[in-house]
């Protein structure tokens, strides 16, 4: 396989991270998954494996291990693009654990950027997130949307990685970049063989209402329902875990066919649609034909009231937009659900 066709998906072992190297490796890609299994499962790559039909090179390395990466990725295997998914992701352990994210996340960013400008690798591709806008003044959110001061050390860490990446592409001639801003990833893939796996506690809503249904949770709380939207509920965007996936193998693509307008380019990845927690849970009650025990609570601290995605950008740009229906993806939620718990 040419270096032009091989990636590295750091944290590819995690949600996003699998059903991003099902794509890629669909794509005609050759994917070399590196992740230390801190966050994530081995189960997910054997998933990856199942799904696929065959094998995946799988590397158990910690992104902040610059020796490490360097001995077992970087001199082994030749290859010219890079999506970097390797993060701690709890916006409250960040607000507990500040140093532990800012270590992490800010680390294994500049320790692959050394070794990307060591190598000579092109091009990068980041997990970035909605969370940089905070709650803006006027919505859809576009790209050019002023990034306001983040609600959690986790925030701020996707903040100063996209100017520790813009900064690099000014700095390095060679290097090439695309941020993704992903609104809220949720879903399963089809096959229900990989989808999202959290450690303890969920901090996302579908693993909690997933839980809740199979009755591992016994109630899910629904943070606040006086908010200025229609139904009081917060009001998010949505996006299906496999949309989202197809939107890295774009980024990928056009970096490596040097479609790219700018050395440092920014695309919003959802729907452009706001959906309630409310309205969330009454389509996952009609979908799957059960009933949920939640009920409504305090709203949480550090909580955005409402935010949805223009695509505009990504549909023209990237020439990629959402196709998947809320009410197949909190099927695949449920699916996926199922066949962890043996139900």
């Amino acid at each position: 396989m040419s270096r032009e066709k091989r990636v590295v998906v750091t944290g590819g072992a995690g949600f996003i991270g699998t059903h991003t190297t099902v794509e890629l490796v669909n794509a005609g890609y050759d994917v070399i998954i590196a992740d230390n299994l801190s966050n994530s499962d081995i189960s997910g790559v054997e998933g990856v494996e199942k799904i696929l039909g065959r094998k995946m090179t799988f590397i158990n390395v910690d992104c902040c291990d610059k020796d490490a990466m360097r001995r077992e990725l970087f001199d082994k295997y030749e290859f010219n693009s890079l999506i970097h998914f390797a993060a701690f992701k709890a916006v409250g352990e960040s607000v507990v654990e500040p140093l532990m994210y800012y270590q992490n996340n800010l680390g294994s960013l500049v320790t692959v950027l050394e070794l990307m400008k060591e190598y000579n690798v092109e091009n990068i591709v980041f997990s970035s997130s909605a969370t940089v806008y905070g709650q803006p003044d006027e919505l859809p959110a576009t790209e050019a949307t002023p990034r306001q001061r983040a609600n959690s050390p986790y925030g701020y860490t996707k903040q100063v990685s996209e100017d520790i990446i813009e900064d690099c592409t000014k700095a390095y001639s060679f290097l090439n970049a695309i941020a993704l801003r992903y609104f809220n990833p949720i879903g399963a893939h089809p096959s229900a063989l990989i989808g999202e796996l959290p450690k303890g506690v969920p901090n996302n809503l579908v693993p909690f209402v997933t839980q809740t249904a199979a009755g591992v949770r016994e109630c899910l709380s629904v943070f606040g329902d006086d908010y200025d939207t229609p139904d009081g509920s917060a009001l998010r965007d949505y996006i299906d875990v496999v949309d989202l996936a197809r939107a890295h193998v774009a980024a990928v693509r056009r970096l490596v066919e040097k479609k790219n307008k700018e050395q440092y380019e920014i695309f919003n990845v959802g729907t452009g649609n706001g959906v309630s927690v409310l309205e969330l849970i009454r389509e996952f009650e009609k979908v799957n034909n059960l009933k949920l025990n939640y009920k409504i609570v305090a709203r949480r601290a550090g909580d955005v009231e409402k935010i949805w995605a223009s695509t505009d950008l990504a549909n023209t740009e990237l020439g990629w937009k959402a196709e998947r229906e809320l009410s197949d993806t909190l099927a695949s939620a449920w699916a996926w659900e199922k066949q962890v718990r043996g139900l």
